[in-house]
């Protein structure tokens, strides 16, 4: 399935807002249209595309604060995990598929970050928001949180394709985009051999990044 993105500066703390379009029909989803929902929707005019769905990867606030905005200018609300899609009665659960043009938008809960955190797979486009970023990983609170995330990561995205683009919910790393096989064999993160080790890294994240030179 042939998947169009463009990927949209939203403003926050260099906060990216989403489209993805099915190529062959021009149907489209948004992701995360917090901060400028305008803009996004100006966005799918400008390209063409005929909205049908839109999500938010997790319940935190810069990347909610959009949705009653975008509501207001589309008719289409914004889900998050748990909710139901009003129209097909799909829920935003594990597994559901949306369906989108000729294919359709796959939901990963990928637990971590919020226990509400979503990702997004549209044909070889998957939306990370803050469970995945280019070199980096969503902060947790606990090591509970961090043990979930962990194994998001590993049983849930690092098992797509190589080739899956990655597109996270912030601008964060070294690079705009990336893909599952540039973030298998770069991201510290993932290179840990075991959790205990993962936790380990985010416990001394800030030593890291200094020893480094990461922003």
């Amino acid at each position: 399935m042939g998947m169009q993105v463009e990927q949209i500066r939203t403003g926050g703390d260099r906060n990216f807002g989403y489209l993805c379009s099915d190529e062959a029909t021009g149907e489209a989803f948004a992701v995360d249209p917090s901060y400028s929902p305008e803009a996004v929707v100006d966005a799918a005019a400008r390209r063409g595309w005929r909205l049908v769905h839109a999500f938010c990867t997790h319940g935190h606030g810069d990347h909610t604060n959009g949705n009653e905005e975008f509501e207001r200018l589309t008719g289409l609300r914004a889900l998050l995990f748990g909710d139901r899609d009003a129209r097909s009665g799909i829920e935003v659960a594990h597994g559901a598929r949306f369906p989108l043009g000729e294919g359709g938008v796959e939901v990963i809960h990928t637990p971590g970050h919020t226990p509400d955190s979503i990702c997004l797979l549209a044909g070889d486009a998957l939306f990370t928001g803050d469970t995945l970023f280019v070199g980096k990983v969503g902060g947790t609170w606990s090591e509970a949180d961090a043990w979930q995330e962990y194994h998001s990561l590993h049983e849930r995205l690092m098992t797509l394709p190589e080739a899956t683009r990655v597109f996270a919910g912030h601008d964060y790393g070294v690079a705009p985009t990336s893909s599952i096989s540039r973030e298998k064999t770069t991201n510290p993160f993932l290179l840990q051999p075991d959790v205990e080790s993962f936790i380990g890294l985010k416990n001394n994240w800030a030593a890291y990044k200094k020893a480094h030179g990461i922003r």
